[in-house]
């Protein structure tokens, strides 16, 4: 059976609807991959059915590496442990007032590490609504400076 270019087009978007429901971002490359075999198939027709499938893997992996390496060279900086550059300085609004030796509530308007609330402590008393820095990270608190 010979592949034509329209099952590559039907399996790409079958592809990219399937990202709507697996919500890693991996296989939209896989389905952008498809496309592209799709318009070569297209453009080649005489191209075996060997050449349609190892290109569709050279394709779609060189668009996955070029997703990770090229367009996003910083991602790992959002994980815990490697986080603190990517949460100093951010500035939160405090819900529950925070004192030296009390733990306080900071809400910031985009949620940092996966969430958008954190408890926090501080040297020094700062009322509730009150904007705040962080300053550092201690354990699972952060630590917090009037802005």
């Amino acid at each position: 059976m010979q592949l034509e270019w329209w099952h590559w087009a039907v399996s790409g978007i079958a592809l990219l609807l399937a990202e709507l429901a697996v919500p890693a971002f991996v296989l939209v490359w896989f389905g952008l991959g498809a496309m592209l075999v799709a318009l070569a198939t297209a453009l080649l027709p005489e191209m075996g059915a060997t050449a349609q499938l190892s290109a569709w893997l050279l394709l779609s992996l060189a668009l996955v590496v070029a997703w990770f390496k090229i367009f996003r060279p910083n991602a790992h900086k959002t994980r815990i442990g490697m986080s603190e550059d990517y949460v100093i300085g951010e500035i939160g609004l405090l819900t529950r007032p925070v004192a030296p030796f009390e733990k306080g509530a900071v809400r910031f308007q985009k949620p940092i590490l996966g969430s958008d609330a954190w408890d926090c402590i501080a040297e020094e008393s700062i009322a509730a609504g009150e904007r705040i820095k962080v300053l550092a990270i201690e354990g699972s608190l952060l630590r917090v400076g009037k802005a």
